[in-house]
């Protein structure tokens, strides 16, 4: 199987969103649809934070408009998940906010000798499922953090910082207290 591309030839371009799926396979483009690569959107205490007892509560926002694939959201997560739950086992609550809907396609083009024999270039260039992503608008949240003290707050801010890189977009990070 080959590689990924760049999360460049597809974040920051402008996109209509794809998600159409027929139950009747011959009138679907798309024929099959990529799993889900998320495994959980909510992980740590949500009876803590319904008891108030979670008080700080950190916001990632996307800074810019940007797709985000399925596969960096839950790199983020994973990262993030392990790290709270080492450091604070079950004192947290943290949630992965956007739900990956749009299917990305990829024309998948030959290079080297001969290849402009063998391919179809614009003509059937619809594209083969390459995965999903979540579409964000400038604002848009991304993760949703909740801890019990101040201390957390700041190794919290530290992980972002680390998850960063992950991103395809500029991030900010909303900070609020209850």
């Amino acid at each position: 199987m080959a590689g990924l591309r760049k999360a460049t030839a597809y974040s920051k371009k402008k996109v209509v969103p794809y998600t159409r799926t027929s139950k009747q396979k011959k009138k679907a483009f798309i024929k099959t649809i990529p799993p889900q690569k998320i495994v959980k959107f909510t992980m740590g205490s949500e009876s803590l934070y319904n008891k108030g007892k979670l008080p700080y509560t950190l916001t990632v926002v996307a800074a810019e408009k940007v797709q985000i694939r399925h596969n960096a959201l839950e790199a983020c997560r994973q990262y993030i998940n392990k790290k709270l739950d080492k450091e604070f086992p079950g004192q947290f609550l943290f949630k992965v906010i956007p739900f990956p809907h749009h299917i990305q396609r990829e024309n998948k083009m030959l290079t080297g000798a001969g290849s402009d024999r063998m391919q179809t270039g614009m003509q059937l260039s619809f594209g083969k499922v390459a995965g999903k992503s979540a579409i964000l608008k400038d604002g848009g949240k991304i993760f949703f953090i909740t801890v019990p003290n101040q201390k957390a707050v700041q190794f919290v801010r530290g992980i972002i910082r680390q998850t960063k890189s992950k991103l395809p977009c500029k991030i900010r990070v909303i900070y609020e207290q209850e």
